[in-house]
């Protein structure tokens, strides 16, 4: 009988326990509606965008720069340098670094 009693006291302090750490982890949420949260995209500057290629190119010295083909390993640059038609090759990775010109 006695250890019925210890039994049912442990399982006792266990739910009280329980419902005291559930009641602090959900005030902790603090949610206003008003105000928006802000998310961290994971995905967000890993690759090269093609806006800073064209950029880039441009600052290059290249005219009439525009995109011609982007894989997930490299962006391809074409337009126009001081000797004619002239590519750049970037790769697709943060900051657009040069490949080959």
């Amino acid at each position: 009988m006695t250890n019925l009693f210890a039994k049912a006291g442990i399982a006792a302090l266990i739910a009280l326990g329980a419902v005291s750490a559930t009641g602090v982890t959900a005030s902790a949420n603090d949610f206003h509606p008003g105000i928006q949260q802000a998310r961290y995209d994971h995905y967000r500057g890993r690759s090269c965008s093609p806006v800073l290629a064209v950029q880039k190119a441009r600052d290059m010295g290249m005219r009439r720069a525009r995109i011609d083909n982007i894989t997930p390993r490299r962006v391809v640059v074409e337009g126009f340098g001081r000797r004619g038609p002239d590519r750049i090759v970037f790769a697709n990775v943060r900051g657009c670094p040069l490949i080959r010109r």
